[in-house]
């Protein structure tokens, strides 16, 4: 096992289909960062929820997960479970972001997710942020499409209990679904913490990464 400390962050772009999939996907490793970099500039962008009571729990719920960051979120309208029919539109909002950030780590789904707007979402990622680390989430769900990340970062014990506690309290509208609990999140956290020798962890897909070793 390699283990990789990157340096100090500025910005970070976080890329989701809908509101929670960011939080689900990388809570744990929102907050690690955002309070290992006071300051950091987060720019996220959901593609569904806007207009809508999902998108009032996203922004609260973001503001609670980056407290210490310059957060600036945009939620669009896109239809739940449309996306691909959007393709367009998907991709034109994906290049007016980009034009507006500059960030050392991009976060998205992974790209083997079962359901059709995450998927969409995670092959376009890298066609417009094409000379970045983009580093693919998992979000838990009924589908059985769990990866096999080959990225994982280890969080602390109360940073994986301090993730559950917040989804349940800033995503009151999934309560009725029977994978949203906090046995879910801690246990999908207690397999990757195992898998890197740590308590708990989030995965992470990658799909290339190019190494600077000082030779050029």
């Amino acid at each position: 096992m390699i283990t990789l400390a990157p340096a100090r962050l500025g910005e970070v772009a976080l890329l989701g289909a809908h509101c929670d999939d960011i939080a689900i996907g990388m809570g744990a490793t929102l907050l690690t960062l955002t309070r290992g970099n006071p300051g950091l500039r987060v720019r996220a962008l959901v593609l569904s929820g806007g207009g809508t009571a999902r998108a009032a729990e996203e922004s609260a719920a973001l503001e609670r997960f980056c407290a210490d960051a310059d957060l600036d979120l945009t939620v669009l309208d896109l239809p739940d479970g449309r996306a691909p029919a959007h393709w367009d539109r998907v991709k034109s909002a994906l290049a007016e972001f980009r034009r507006d950030t500059d960030p050392e780590l991009v976060f998205a789904p992974q790209r083997g997710d079962a359901h059709q707007d995450h998927r969409l979402l995670a092959e376009l990622v890298t066609t417009e942020f094409r000379d970045h680390l983009v580093l693919g989430y998992e979000i838990l769900k009924w589908e059985t499409d769990t990866p096999r990340p080959v990225v994982l970062h280890p969080v602390a014990p109360e940073i994986a209990a301090e993730k559950a506690r917040l989804l349940a309290e800033c995503y009151p509208s999934q309560a009725h679904r029977d994978w949203f609990d906090e046995a879910a999140f801690l246990g999908l956290a207690r397999v990757r913490g195992v898998q890197c020798h740590s308590e708990y962890a989030e995965g992470f897909e990658l799909t290339k990464a190019v190494l600077d070793l000082g030779g050029v």
